[in-house]
């Protein structure tokens, strides 16, 4: 896939793998450490940090290095323009997965501070590397990567569990992408859902229904397939499906970026 003119055409998008929070970030929750721990249980997307980890020869990963509960970098920043945010969802979390209280709402100048000091540079990391790729290819695919629980959790809005969802974007989806990231996964023998439970894909803020040189798609995977949700340890098919999304990145998504498919 990688070629002799700089960074490789595919960038992968991992937001919600951390676990750290900031002992000052720490000090605005309002619950204790038990349901602290409950929370990145149920809401951190465990290890798609290592499920998606392929060769720097095939893509660029741009990982978000905090927990979601922080400050959540798939959220758009303004809460007007946030569906999530009616349910204490924006991009910085005022409840939690059952909608209990999280936090007291930010001040507005915490909340600045708060994008200032994740939400921003996370994103300015993402256009940078999606920059790199345009330049060296003319053109690049963003792989959204994600988890999700085996069983809705209180604040979702869609019950369907399929093995895999494949989120698309209108304008940053061409049909031949779609096709080989719900084939590859079928041919699996797995269960694939488009933009269920879970829509879209995100594009830089810059490219986004802009550019149509910046392909996107999102891959969630089933927590139950590849960790115990219970626990949070990995499970006995944690390696296989490891395997099969190294495979699907590698080998089917890269070959459709190399095609002359018009972005």
């Amino acid at each position: 896939m990688a070629d002799d003119r700089g960074p490789p055409a595919i960038v992968l998008h991992i937001p919600h793998a951390g676990t750290e929070i900031p002992e000052d970030v720490r000090e605005s929750f309002v619950i204790d450490d038990a349901q602290l721990e409950l929370e990145l249980l149920r809401m951190t997307d465990h290890f798609t940090d290592e499920l998606f980890l392929v060769s720097l020869d095939v893509a660029t990963a741009v990982v978000y290095p905090v927990s979601r509960l922080v400050c959540d970098p798939e959220r758009f920043p303004g809460d007007a323009e946030e569906a999530m945010a009616a349910r204490g969802m924006g991009v910085i979390y005022t409840r939690r997965h059952d909608l209990g209280l999280l936090r007291k709402r930010p001040t507005p100048s915490e909340r600045e501070a708060l994008l200032d000091r994740y939400y921003r540079p996370h994103h300015k990391s993402l256009e940078e590397a999606v920059g790199a790729s345009l330049a060296a290819h003319g053109r690049c695919l963003v792989i959204d990567c994600h988890s999700f629980p085996g069983t809705p959790l209180a604040y979702e809005t869609d019950p369907a569990r399929p093995d895999i969802c494949i989120g698309l974007d209108e304008f940053h989806t061409p049909r031949e992408l779609r096709d080989a990231a719900v084939g590859t996964f079928k041919a699996a023998g797995l269960e694939v859902a488009e933009n269920r439970p879970f829509a879209g894909a995100l594009v830089p803020a810059s490219r986004y229904k802009k550019d149509r040189s910046v392909a996107a798609v999102m891959i969630e995977v089933n927590r139950s397939l590849y960790m115990d949700e219970e626990t949070g340890e990995r499970g006995p098919r944690f390696l296989d499906i490891r395997t099969l999304l190294e495979r699907t990145i590698t080998s089917e998504l890269a070959s459709a970026v190399a095609t002359d498919i018009r972005f």
